[in-house]
């Protein structure tokens, strides 16, 4: 008969370096956390640029104040999708939550482009200050998306190229919402172009990279 008190040693030592885990708050109040350093991002720019160039752009064409809106939506259902994703259990449903402010993000920006062929006097953005605002992008999406995937290293995602993806994409909308505060000119074709190639740089480098940061394999 096996000794009974050499399987009460084992069991004690198995269990003498067990360490309690701290249950993670919910997506919603991480997203929340998230976001609170993107607001004061956004709360240093306001103070050193002001709102008036931007209230000024968005009176004179309001499709960019809804691209605006499109790309905060859009930033904050991609954070959201990227902490649910990484609960195990959760269903990869999840991804489409960025779909809609996407959708409208993209969809506004367009018209934004085509209001300079019908608007007189709209200020065309130039090939020099375009790749400023690819520069900004992805500078700011840079901390933003360690930020993000140190946050989700806690977790343990099942799908880490998903969530690697919505982190991408949180941050990049999140960057093009903070470029709003200091973007000095109109959209246009090389305007809308160059964002498009940001965000998709920056979303291609979370995938690649990311990804493999949060695998656990």
């Amino acid at each position: 008969m096996p000794d009974q008190r050499s399987h009460a040693a084992l069991i004690g030592q198995l269990g003498s370096g067990l360490v309690p885990v701290r249950r993670l708050l919910p997506p919603w109040l991480r997203t929340a956390g998230w976001l609170l350093v993107v607001a004061a991002i956004a709360a240093v720019l306001l103070m050193h640029y002001g709102m008036s160039g931007m209230e000024r752009r968005w009176s004179a064409a309001p499709d960019l104040a809804w691209a605006g809106v499109g790309a905060v939506v859009t930033t904050i259902c991609a954070a959201w999708a990227a902490f649910a994703l990484s609960v195990p259990g959760q269903r990869g449903l999840w991804a489409w939550l960025p779909l809609p402010g996407a959708l409208l993000w993209i969809g506004a920006s367009g018209l934004g482009c085509l209001s300079v062929l019908i608007e007189p006097g709209t200020h065309i953005t130039s090939l020099h200050q375009s790749s400023d605002c690819l520069v900004f992008i992805i500078t700011f999406s840079i901390p933003l998306s360690a930020l993000l995937i140190v946050l989700l290293r806690r977790a343990f995602p099942l799908r880490p190229i998903l969530t690697a993806v919505m982190v991408g994409l949180a941050s990049a909308a999140a960057s093009a919402s903070l470029l709003e505060i200091c973007h000095a000119y109109d959209a246009a074709a090389t305007d809308l172009l160059t964002h498009a190639l940001a965000v998709t740089l920056v979303v291609a480098a979370n995938a690649a990279m990311g990804g493999r940061l949060l695998s656990r394999a």
